[in-house]
């Protein structure tokens, strides 16, 4: 693979390019994006090598998309049919059914590999890459058996090599457990921020009194909402299940309080603790 190129380079799409370029010096990394500036940003900052159009694409070796997942449902099909017969397409989105049904009869279906790099800061646009971000995260492949072996083989060992761990799982399954862990995240703490800025008006007394534990709870809460909605909009039923339950858990505790049930709440908080055990597991 020598002629990679980026649509999008932005946190992931840049992250990417740097651990890529790091690992194999002789790739030519190509830029494509909407806006010239943001083009113009990452050649300074020396993630990519070089500025190019769609029209490019017929010398693709790899195509990575790390855009908004609407535009990519929009945008997939037209990069399928602009690649050469050799070339592979992954896509970075957090959501992956509707990504994957838009190109189900594409006759270069072959070419495309559905993943998710479950890796990323609350930051945006190419100043926010990183090197290293994917050491050690998983990435969700979905659909693999669809994608031609030779190229998928050739785009796994890749990420492989730049320290992500794969795992397999079908879309329906990927996105329904992503509301949970990914997805309702954000909404929590965007509505975390939303309801201490809505009572604290005073700006100056919410900056005092922030502790580390505040700041880590509503570090999400300047993710980019311009990638969050369309996320939002295309899992839409399995977050709206998802918080469904988070309100019962929610309003429960509320009556707990109401009934000085503190017994029942130090409970609570006790069963959850578990939750320290599965996370050292994963790290």
């Amino acid at each position: 693979m020598k002629n990679i190129y980026s649509i999008g380079i932005g946190l992931i799409g840049g992250s990417l390019a740097k651990d890529i370029k790091a690992l194999r010096p002789e790739v030519i990394i190509h830029g494509i994006s909407r806006k010239d500036s943001t083009l113009e940003e990452a050649l300074a900052l020396n993630l990519i090598d070089k500025k190019a159009t769609l029209d490019d694409l017929k010398n693709a070796d790899l195509v990575i998309i790390s855009i908004p997942v609407d535009a990519t449902v929009k945008l997939l099909p037209t990069i399928l049919d602009l690649i050469p017969e050799t070339g592979l397409v992954v896509d970075a989105g957090s959501t992956k059914v509707d990504i994957c049904k838009v190109v189900e009869n594409h006759p270069k279906r072959r070419n495309f590999l559905a993943m998710h790099p479950i890796a990323g800061t609350e930051h945006s646009g190419p100043a926010a890459a990183i090197s290293g971000l994917f050491q050690g995260k998983t990435n969700i492949v979905c659909e693999v058996e669809k994608t031609t072996f030779k190229l998928q083989e050739k785009a796994l060992k890749l990420f492989s090599d730049i320290g992500m761990r794969i795992r397999y799982m079908n879309p329906e399954a990927h996105d329904k457990h992503i509301a949970y862990v990914s997805h309702l995240s954000h909404i929590s703490s965007f509505m975390l921020g939303k309801t201490v800025i809505d009572k604290e008006r005073n700006e100056r007394d919410i900056f005092d009194m922030a502790g580390s534990g505040f700041a880590s709870t509503v570090r999400l809460a300047k993710s980019s909402p311009a990638m969050w909605t369309p996320i939002f909009k295309q899992n839409k039923a399995n977050v709206i299940e998802t918080l469904e339950e988070y309100i019962n858990n929610l309003s429960h505790f509320k009556e707990l309080m109401k009934q000085d049930d503190f017994e029942a709440i130090y409970k609570e908080m006790e069963s959850t603790n578990y939750i320290k055990d599965i996370l050292n597991g994963i790290h």
